[in-house]
């Protein structure tokens, strides 16, 4: 019991380090919360400081999901464990305790999360994200459609109740957190991926 509350707390505060902000921070460029789109994330940071932040933005998001999964892997934790540490680890992404918990839409964390639950689903994801970036240049879209087909991912390579639980969780909360987006998006005033905020 001590050793979940444990993974999950690790988790969290791990989820809670914000890349976007350190990056920004480190490269003595704006807070990404007072710029752009004003979210903590790689599409944000792309627009404010460049491919280079951006991509280290994406890596430290990303790896702040799978590490901690990495570890109760090696642990042999059980599954309700492993998908309660990836939902923490999202959690944390999304309200960092260090950053006033103003934090992003999950996306990237949720990837990382979703790799080291059942890494054919995570693939998945990136996968149809880049096929739907690709084809309609709208970061928001890609996320959209690939966070709604992930349990459905989940549920074909790893059936496990926990994980579809977890996943199906935080595949909703990433709908929510882009319910501006899908308001853009209808409205047609969704910036595309690359465009400049003024």
């Amino acid at each position: 019991m001590l050793l979940r509350v444990f993974l999950i707390g690790f988790s969290y505060l791990l989820g809670s380090l914000s890349s976007a902000i350190i990056v920004c921070r480190l490269g003595g460029y704006p807070d990404p919360r007072s710029l752009g789109s004003r979210n903590p994330g790689a599409t944000n940071v792309l627009r404010i400081a460049g491919r280079a932040s951006a991509a280290l933005t994406l890596a430290g998001d990303l790896l702040k999901g799978l590490l901690p999964l990495a570890f109760g892997h090696w642990l042999d934790v059980a599954d309700s464990t492993l998908a309660a540490m990836g939902v923490a680890a999202f959690l944390g992404h999304l309200y960092p305790v260090f950053f006033g918990f103003q934090g992003g839409k999950g996306v990237a964390t949720f990837i990382g999360v979703l790799c080291g639950l059942a890494w054919q689903a995570g693939l998945a994801f990136m996968g149809l994200w880049l096929a739907v970036a690709g084809l309609f240049r709208y970061s928001s879209l890609a996320a959209l459609v690939a966070a709604g087909l992930s349990p459905v991912a989940v549920a074909l390579v790893h059936p496990s109740p926990s994980y579809l639980v977890a996943v199906t969780a935080m595949a909703a909360v990433i709908l929510w957190r882009h319910r501006s987006n899908i308001r853009n998006l209808l409205a047609g005033t969704e910036r595309k991926i690359g465009a400049l905020h003024e």
